[in-house]
This record gives C-alpha cells, structure tokens and sequence, in this order.
C-alpha cells in the first residue's frame, strides 16, 4: 500500500485531520492545479480528493477510485481511465478528449459542459449522469449503459451508441446527426427538438424513425 495511504489511514485512527497530509504518488502531488501529464496513478485511491484544474493529459488512472472527486475543470485529454470508477465525481467543465473511458463506473457524475470529443465510453455505466451542454462529437459509446443520463444539448454528431442502453433520458435539444443508434434502446427518451439527420437506426427500438417526416 502507498505510504501516503497508510499515514491518511493511521490519522483516521488517532482521530486527526487527513487534510495536513499532502498525497504524492510517482511524484505527483495530488492537490487543486496539479501538473502532473503521463503520471501512472493505476490503481490507486482518491475518494473526495479535490484536483480541480489540474493537468493529468495522458495520465494512467485505469482501476483508479476516484468517486466523489472534486474534478472540476481538470485536463484528462487521452488519459486512460478504463476499468475506474468515478462514481458521483464533479467533471464540470473537464476536458476528457480522447480519453480511454471504457468499462468505467461513471454513474451519477456531474459531467455539465464535458468536453469528451473522441472518447471512448464503451461498456461504461453512465446511468443518471449529467452530461447536459457536454460536447461528445465522435465519442463511443458502445453497449454503454445510460439509462435516465441528462444529455440535454448535448453535441453528440457521430457518436457511435451502437446497443447503449439509454431508456428514460433526456436528450431534448441533443445533437445526433450522423450518429448511430444501432441496436439503441430508446424507450422513454425525452427526445423534443433533437436533430437525427443521417442518424443510422437500424435494429434501435424506439427510435424516431419518422424524425425526417416532422
């Protein structure tokens, strides 16, 4: 276990404040505006950390606990955080262009005005995320699971959500021209004022088949 680890367990212990003891790992020190690109944090534990505005671009998060992290304006640009769980983070305003999301718990975040463009989402639980004003163009989202997500005015021009599980969200205003929904579960999609052009829909349920005709 890091060392840093085991000093934040034994203050817990003695009943002392945690927030004294700066965590440092492969010799980044994980505090707000970090600049720490390509650092290896695999595996490692950050619940309720606050690394609002710091650069972690081509960091290595995967298997990483990150839930209830304060991610706010953060650059993960192409950082791999496959297989993490970031369960109930605040990615407000984060960048996560290119980033590996797959297999990722994300689950409740607040993602409002995420910049994803190219990320990859794939078999990740977005279940009731908050994604509104989040511009995911060419994002993948393959058999993702993002059921009740909020993707209000969402940017979402070819996504690929080939078999993503999206019942019950909102994607009134929501861009997806070009995308695909292939195998798309749609069922309760509050879908006002959402734009299909050149959507591909071919085995989705639910879909608005006759979007052109309205």
């Amino acid at each position: 276990m890091n060392k840093q680890l085991l000093s934040s367990l034994l203050l817990l212990t003695l009943g002392l404040p945690i927030q004294a003891q700066e965590l440092i790992i492969n010799g980044c020190t994980l505090k707000p505006g970090a600049q720490c690109e390509g650092v290896d944090l695999s595996y490692q534990s950050f619940q309720h950390i606050d690394l609002s505005g710091a650069n972690l671009s081509g960091a290595n998060l995967k298997g990483s606990d990150l839930r209830h992290t304060v991610l706010k304006n953060i650059n993960l640009e192409k950082a791999n955080l496959s297989e993490a769980n970031l369960a109930r983070a605040d990615l407000r305003h984060a960048t996560l262009r290119g980033a590996n999301l797959s297999k990722a718990n994300l689950e409740s975040i607040d993602g409002w005005a995420l910049f994803a463009q190219g990320a990859n989402f794939n078999n990740s639980n977005l279940a009731g995320a908050n994604l509104q004003f989040s511009r995911l163009s060419a994002a993948q989202f393959i058999n993702a699971n993002m059921q009740a997500a909020n993707l209000e005015i969402a940017w979402m021009t070819k996504a690929n959500l080939k078999g993503a599980n999206l019942k019950n969200a909102n994607l009134q205003e929501a861009k997806l021209n070009a995308a695909s929904l292939e195998n798309a579960d749609f069922s309760g999609v509050r879908k006002h004022y959402a734009t299909f052009q050149a959507t591909y829909m071919e085995g989705c349920k639910n879909c608005p088949f006759d979007w052109s005709k309205n």
